[in-house]
């Protein structure tokens, strides 16, 4: 396995986990990418929701790569955005030498990075992050979507301290932001989950997005869990949050992705 590092034009520093090719392999040369967006309510990025997840999507047969992206100083304003859109194009502009297939990279985020996640694909057309990456079309949104226990509104149901660092007092920003109000036709697919007695970020949000999906004819998997608190990534003992149940969205989001994908290792 080779392990790649790269620091992208605003900062944000890109480290990739990629299996090899090799002559024993010789069916995956190319394999599909998935670009991990760890939370931390857009003040950091947390490592709970990094390697312990990178690890799962490896052992799938996938490309993997974590985005530790701006969080300083607030507002981030478009910064973040622009980190994950860049991050994408990185991908795509260097698919050969990352041994990646460009037309299937999904992007995983958790809680803030969720919605970032939600962005890349949803605010893709954003004209501050096209004109910041010098490019005009979709080459910098992601082939899939897979949102966990995602910050999406910043209605009624706002995780405040998410859109505080994110937007600060701008309104007009913040109405931006708020994902469900810009869903369009012709999305890539989503993957959500959310637990329903989450009381940092209240399921109502993957709900709102998962209703404006609908309402757009976006397709998309969503699963609900009665129990789990907020930032269980791998909800294993290892990030300190067991729960077997809760914990089957790995396997859930896998199968999902091979399908999007037409990809598997079976």
């Amino acid at each position: 396995m080779q392990i790649y590092h790269d620091t992208l034009p605003g900062g944000a520093t890109l480290t990739g986990y990629l299996r090899d090719a090799t002559e024993f392999i010789p069916d995956y040369p190319v394999r599909p990418a998935v670009l991990i967006l760890p939370g931390g309510g857009y003040e950091e990025c947390s490592p709970r929701e990094a390697d312990p997840v990178a690890v799962q999507f490896l052992q799938a047969g996938y490309q993997v790569f974590i985005l530790d992206y701006t969080v300083k100083p607030a507002p981030l304003r478009w910064q973040p955005a622009i980190d994950a859109a860049g991050a994408i194009l990185h991908l795509r502009r260097n698919a050969e030498m990352l041994r990646v297939d460009p037309d299937r990279i999904a992007v995983c985020g958790f809680s803030a990075g969720g919605h970032l996640a939600g962005t890349t694909a949803i605010l893709w057309n954003a004209p501050a992050v096209q004109q910041a990456l010098g490019i005009t079309g979709t080459e910098a949104r992601p082939n899939a979507v897979v949102l966990a226990y995602p910050v999406v509104t910043a209605g009624a149901f706002a995780h405040q301290g998410s859109f505080d660092n994110l937007a600060g007092s701008d309104l007009e920003l913040r109405a931006m932001f708020s994902l469900e109000n810009h869903v369009q036709e012709g999305l890539p697919p989503f993957f959500l989950w959310h637990t329903v007695d989450d009381t940092t970020v209240p399921v109502q949000n993957s709900l709102l997005l998962a209703q404006a999906l609908t309402e757009h004819h976006v397709p998309y998997e969503l699963h609900l869990f009665a129990h789990g608190k907020h930032g269980s990534s791998t909800c294993t003992a290892e990030v300190n949050a067991s729960n077997p149940h809760t914990a089957s969205w790995v396997a859930l989001c896998t199968e999902w992705l091979a399908e999007v994908f037409h990809y598997s290792l079976q």
